[in-house]
């Protein structure tokens, strides 16, 4: 059975997994046991991310039940936004003033598929990130094949822009603009494929500055080697980490530490979260 990298010294360093979907029905009959694999793994906090209203109430009652562990993030996806009902908007402004919600989103653009005409994408977008910054919180982004129109409707808020580009594939030039704007950049399971084509995307990781660095699983997708192609879970997300701490010429405690630090300030600063 392959485990995780393990600190012999004493436990595992502490981590935050910065963007999991914990409200996905593929976690409902085992969720104690992920969260306590989690634990194991030395994962002491996790932002459940919304895509919907539906699921983002099911993560913010999470959190509610497992406060000391748990964020939400409200949101409507890129890709869900042509089927959100009228009200749903309203419901998750709603759901954003509650003290365990730490993050709007996820939010953003997708050209890859095309659910929603692209338009209503970029007003959705608009709509959580003026949400974000009426209540102070930061804002979850989503780009898949439209980096450009990201960066061009974030430039357009001529404000930075406290959040994170989560699951981020870009290029050195995209993240630099991103960082010019106040982002944090985060990096999933994919840093760790064998795939030479992820080069770039390994320099990438390599070269932003620490401070401005998260690390996520996307659990249940994009699951690290040497689970790749099965469930992933916040508990895998140590394997993302020691392949970034190792481009770095880190230490896994010294990269965890320098992580978790980034996330607590970014998500856990707000009263009403620990």
């Amino acid at each position: 059975m392959n485990k995780a990298p393990t600190n012999a010294s004493g436990p595992p360093p502490s981590l935050v997994d910065t963007h999991a979907h914990l409200a996905d029905p593929k976690f409902s009959r085992d969720l104690a046991d992920v969260l306590t694999r989690a634990a194991e793994a030395g994962v002491v906090r996790m932002v459940a991310v919304g895509t919907t209203w539906e699921d983002s109430r099911t993560g913010l009652e999470l959190a509610r039940r497992f406060p000391a562990t748990i964020g939400a993030a409200v949101g409507i996806h890129p890709n869900h936004a042509a089927e959100a009902d009228p009200d749903d908007w309203g419901r998750i402004t709603e759901l954003a003033r509650s003290p365990e919600v730490v993050a709007i989103g996820e939010t953003g653009l997708d050209k890859h598929w095309d659910f929603t005409p692209f338009p209503l994408q970029q007003e959705y977008f608009n709509r959580h990130l003026g949400l974000a910054e009426e209540l102070g919180r930061p804002v979850i982004i989503h780009s898949r094949e439209c980096m450009t129109d990201v960066i061009e409707q974030l430039t357009k808020r001529q404000r930075p822009i406290a959040g994170v580009l989560h699951s981020f594939t870009g290029s050195w030039d995209e993240a630099q603009t991103l960082l010019g704007l106040g982002l944090h950049l985060s990096f999933a399971g994919m840093i760790t494929y064998r795939k030479k084509d992820l080069d770039d995307l390994r320099e990438v990781a390599a070269r932003v500055p620490l401070d401005r660095l998260l690390v996520e699983t996307d659990a249940p997708y994009l699951s690290p080697e040497p689970y790749r192609g099965r469930m992933n879970e916040p508990a895998r997300i140590v394997h993302t980490a020691q392949r970034i701490a190792e481009l770095r010429g880190l230490d896994l405690a010294q990269f965890a530490a320098a992580t978790t630090a980034n996330a607590r300030r970014l998500f856990f600063r707000h009263p009403g979260t620990a």
